[in-house]
């Protein structure tokens, strides 16, 4: 067939519109994916995409959130870049931004962000901080923050305790500060004025008294505990003012100070100060991941015949120990006196089901000076301490997410296999190689 100049005119403007439609198609989807983003997750276990229980957690919150990680490493940036945007892609008005701490020194100590930056999160006027994020800490952050139930806990005062309202180091009022930015309520109570506990109060915290208790009033905190009450109670060596307590709980508090040499490899010089990097699998310290300090610490043992249900809840080191004499100079281990060897119990949790009420739980930290004013903004005191408080008042909500690998990442191999591969490279392949060589030689050679 002829092809005329009418034809090929008709040609060029059938390429001509088919090609303007095809632009107009691009620039319509290119438009449409600027409103409306589709994703698919095509990770063999969905790691790209956040678990049905961070889901539902988004789902309940109705404000908006606001997450401000105050970090300036780029790499790490990059890395929460692609976990926060998950949560925004479910959530719109789940915000952040990225603040260099170098350039906001005020909220930088403020906040008492270190070197390794902190993510603080808001959500209606309340607000989380984290020193690492990953969906489960961040999950579990919003869920905390999306509890609005308001507890009341009850300081024991009169006898020279720790006060939730004193400015002084050994005071607890930075602690029962952060407890008011979460909904729990603080209040004192002198039982040789009003010689009763209060009904609201979920929790009586004896913070080291600094002298003895009245008979009348160690009564009214036994009745109390006989009647499921929860308490925290925090002690010092040679802090005798609750034994009775102790023994009616069934912890003994074994004689000296703790000491602790390995705090030298970070840079603590003094003996007496007690470092936990490790935790026991309890819902207290489940996921967390920072180091407590304990700076003057007793240590305990429990008696078998106690009616509670025990559980260690932290323990120092092996090269710890309890030192009996004066903690001056070169210090050692006296293997022939009442000192014991460490790893030694520092803080126990204690549980018991009374008919009718609920589980009475009960904690027993041998050192009053981890959540004091001086000592609260190292690394994870306060969080600890928060925990603590959390688990006391049966507000330990918490999600389980597990870590979830990519597939292939770890080769399990038998003997015979690591035997095949290894005979393969080191002898039949180099063989093979030099056969072969031998024969193209010969092949050139006949040539």
């Amino acid at each position: 067939m002829k092809i005329t100049q009418h034809i090929h005119q008709r040609i060029r403007i059938k390429n001509t519109l088919t090609t303007l439609v095809i632009l107009i198609l691009l620039v319509v989807l290119a438009s449409l994916s600027q409103r409306y983003k589709v994703e698919f997750d095509l990770s063999d276990n969905s790691s790209n995409t956040l678990t049905e229980a961070s889901q539902k957690i988004l789902a309940t919150l109705t404000g908006s959130v606001s997450v401000q990680a105050y970090i300036k490493e780029p790499s790490l940036r990059q890395q929460l870049t692609q976990l926060l945007d998950r949560y925004h892609q479910l959530k719109p008005d789940f915000t952040f931004k990225f603040i260099n701490p170098t350039t906001v020194p005020e909220k930088a100590r403020e906040l008492k962000i270190g070197v390794r930056g902190a993510i603080s999160i808001e959500y209606r006027g309340r607000t989380e901080k984290l020193t690492y994020l990953d969906e489960s800490s961040l999950s579990n952050a919003l869920l905390q923050l999306a509890h609005t139930k308001e507890r009341w806990v009850t300081f024991l005062t009169g006898h020279g305790e720790r006060s939730p309202i004193g400015r002084a180091n050994f005071d607890l009022d930075l602690f029962a500060q952060q407890l008011e930015k979460h909904k729990i309520k603080v209040q004192t109570i002198n039982l040789a004025e009003f010689p009763t506990i209060p009904d609201n109060s979920s929790l009586l915290i004896l913070a080291s008294p600094a002298v003895a208790l009245l008979p009348a009033e160690l009564n009214i905190i036994t009745e109390y505990i006989n009647k499921g009450g929860n308490l925290l109670l925090l002690t010092d060596p040679d802090n005798n003012n609750l034994s009775s307590i102790e023994q009616q709980l069934g912890i003994i508090k074994l004689p000296g100070t703790l000491v602790d040499t390995s705090s030298s490899l970070y840079g603590i010089d003094n003996p007496t100060f007690v470092l936990v990097s490790k935790y026991t699998n309890h819902p207290i310290t489940s996921h967390f991941n920072n180091i407590s300090v304990f700076p003057i610490c007793s240590a305990f043992t429990v008696d078998k015949e106690t009616e509670f249900n025990t559980e260690v809840l932290l323990s120092s080191v092996k090269e710890s120990w309890t030192e009996t004499g004066p903690i001056t100079g070169k210090i050692k281990f006296d293997v022939d006196s009442e000192e014991k060897q460490g790893p030694l119990p520092i803080a126990y949790a204690l549980t018991r089901n009374i008919p009718k009420k609920a589980q009475q739980r009960i904690v027993v930290i041998g050192d009053g000076d981890f959540l004091s004013n001086t000592y609260l903004g190292n690394v994870g005191n306060a969080e600890l301490g928060f925990r603590v408080i959390n688990w006391l008042t049966h507000d330990d909500q918490f999600i389980e997410i597990p870590s979830r690998k990519a597939p292939g990442s770890t080769l399990t191999l038998t003997k015979t296999s690591i035997a095949i591969i290894g005979f393969g490279f080191l002898l039949i392949l180099p063989l093979l190689l030099m056969l072969i060589g031998l024969y193209i030689w010969r092949k050139r050679k006949q040539q």
